[in-house]
């Protein structure tokens, strides 16, 4: 929860104004569905699952959403765009750079 609190914050200073935190794949799927999300910030490593079968989900249903994955170890992404991993510890720079990087090509 940390850490969800920290990538808020940092997307407030980015710019973005509205947010939902899950803890899970189907918490976060739920979420989505409420509310489509302009972009999806998603940890590797939640309770109950990954950040990648919440992503994966979230867009089986309903189709592209820009998405930036933040990670630990960035070798658990190696099949994902690199430009849309943040390594931990986050800085303002290295999230903002991707998210302008994954909303730019959703444009």
């Amino acid at each position: 929860m940390l850490i969800a609190l920290e990538i808020e914050s940092l997307l407030q200073e980015i710019g973005f104004g509205t947010f939902d935190i899950a803890d899970s794949p189907e918490r976060a799927l739920a979420s989505a569905l409420a509310h489509r999300p302009d972009l999806i910030t998603a940890d590797v490593r939640i309770i109950g699952g990954t950040g990648v079968e919440a992503v994966n989900a979230i867009i089986a249903a309903l189709g592209p959403v820009p998405v930036v994955f933040i990670t630990g170890n960035i070798d658990d992404l190696t099949d994902q765009d690199p430009f849309a991993l943040v390594e931990k510890p986050i800085s303002v720079g290295s999230l903002a750079t991707a998210c302008e990087h994954v909303s730019a090509r959703a444009a």
